[in-house]
């Protein structure tokens, strides 16, 4: 029997093999894609789901007097609980912000020494939970994309139990993002009745504005909210180096928010600023937060304080110069809130 192959038979068999590699090409591309979208969910749940970080016991004589507050974040859903220590004829009401996976002390007992100080020099001071920490309600945590409305919580429960007519933020690791963000989501002093429908029902019907937060603390700052959640993920998951560009994205997602430029944000700030930082941070980087420094003195030096603190690395700070870290911290607070300094 003869066969006669035909050009087109060839053809049509060159055609096959190009489809099927084409095929098998893209499998493997749906195959590792697949893998990062489960690795990706898999680390974000990681990170969201971490374990809450209890308040120590502490001895009840060490402490200065306070006052046990329980209140709403402004989700409407998540009870906090805090700390509230008054003191006679306040200047004004330091609010701490604590870092992701830390609590209401994010410096252990040794931060009484602080409280002390700032009450004696005449300073309301509140502590609190952000949601998923210490005796706070919550489940998940989100590096700031959900707790900036535990701040606005708490701003709005310190207006309600304090005579002081403003607040100092005090933002510590993600605390920075979770301050920064709280902020900008305020309606600005001279919003209109207008504008303030514009706002959600949770924000407008908080009372206050940005004016009634006068100066931001800031603890390590970050240039991005990301920046927080990327070293984690590089350093202790699965192919981190990769998923590190994808797990933000699903945690953002997550809590409904965007993505935040706090390194543009911080510099526009029209209040004083205080920014404290390792010199030997890689995890935020030293570097980065040197640029953050440099475009805020670029436009507003005259409401700028900064330190380094040589030797510290990432929130190492306190632990590392505690003498300096709390000279740094008063200083601002004397320059900008004192008596005839006060702006």
């Amino acid at each position: 029997m003869d066969y006669t192959f035909t050009g087109n038979g060839r053809k049509s068999r060159k055609d096959r093999n190009i489809i099927t590699r084409a095929a098998f090409i893209l499998s493997i591309f749906a195959a590792i894609l697949i893998v990062l979208i489960v690795l990706t969910v898999g680390s974000a749940n990681n990170l969201m789901n971490i374990e809450k970080n209890h308040v120590s016991n502490v001895p009840s004589n060490i402490l200065p007097s306070y006052s046990n507050c329980s209140f709403q974040s402004a989700d409407g859903q998540t009870t906090l609980s805090g700390w509230f220590f008054k003191t006679k004829k306040p200047v004004t009401t330091i609010i701490v912000v604590h870092d992701t996976g830390s609590n209401r002390l994010p410096f252990g007992v040794t931060m009484i020494d602080m409280i002390e100080d700032w009450l004696d020099s005449g300073y309301n001071v509140f502590l609190f939970d952000q949601r998923n920490s210490g005796d706070s309600s919550g489940d998940i945590s989100g590096y700031g994309y959900l707790e900036w409305q535990d701040v606005l919580g708490a701003i709005a429960i310190v207006r309600q139990i304090s005579v002081t007519t403003d607040v100092v933020l005090y933002g510590i690791g993600t605390g920075c993002s979770s301050s920064v963000i709280a902020y900008n989501n305020l309606p600005p002093a001279d919003v209109t009745e207008a504008e303030l429908k514009q706002y959600s029902t949770n924000i407008s019907e908080l009372g206050f504005t940005r004016s009634y937060v006068s100066g931001i603390i800031l603890d390590s700052p970050a240039k991005s909210t990301d920046d927080y959640i990327r070293p984690i993920v590089r350093n202790n998951e699965l192919l981190g180096g990769i998923t590190q560009f994808f797990v933000p994205y699903a945690i953002r997602l997550s809590a409904g928010e965007s993505e935040v430029g706090l390194a543009s944000a911080i510099a526009r700030l029209p209040i004083p600023v205080c920014i404290i930082y390792g010199g030997h941070d890689t995890f935020i980087g030293a570097d980065n937060i040197n640029q953050i420094i440099n475009e805020r003195n670029r436009l507003s030096a005259s409401l700028t304080e900064t330190t380094m603190i040589s030797g510290a690395g990432y929130l190492e700070e306190y632990s590392i110069n505690s003498d300096q870290y709390i000279e740094a911290v008063n200083k601002f607070l004397t320059t900008y809130f004192s008596g005839e300094n006060r702006i």
